[in-house]
């Protein structure tokens, strides 16, 4: 069925219970996992660009990534799932999922929903959405 499974994860309360779903069916459909964090490019303007050392920043959110993506990594581990964790930085969340999952030749993205509703959804927006909209690789979601 599915042989290699992207789950994007952003170290959020429900990404982090996703995680834990995620390994169980990779685990079940003998699948290989790859935990993906997008970091999503800086808009800076130009006079904050002068004050902000902008590698600086990329390195901590990088490393902040490699934390993530290290925890994950261990409890695939522990469970039998092969897995690597991937990180890339795009202008929006969605696009570096779905540019990754075809990098990657992902057969699913499983993810999680954080089941925003109402003004919430409207201001925040919704990566799940977004996903689910522009994907041509199905997409499972976890809630």
């Amino acid at each position: 069925m599915f042989k290699h499974i992207l789950l994007p994860v952003d170290g959020s309360d429900q990404s982090r219970k996703a995680v834990s779903a995620a390994i169980e069916f990779a685990r079940s459909t003998r699948a290989r996992l790859t935990p993906y964090i997008c970091k999503e490019e800086p808009r800076l303007s130009i006079s904050m660009s002068a004050a902000v050392d902008t590698g600086s920043v990329e390195s901590r959110l990088e490393s902040a990534a490699r934390e993530e993506l290290s925890r994950i990594e261990a409890a695939a581990a522990l469970a039998g799932v092969p897995c690597i964790g991937k990180t890339s930085s795009a202008s929006a969340p969605h696009l570096g999922i779905i540019e990754k999952a075809n990098e990657l030749q992902c057969d699913v993205i499983f993810m999680a929903s954080h089941g925003r509703k109402g003004l919430g959804k409207l201001l925040l927006g919704s990566v799940t959405q977004d996903v689910l909209s522009h994907s041509t690789i199905p997409v499972l979601v976890f809630r």
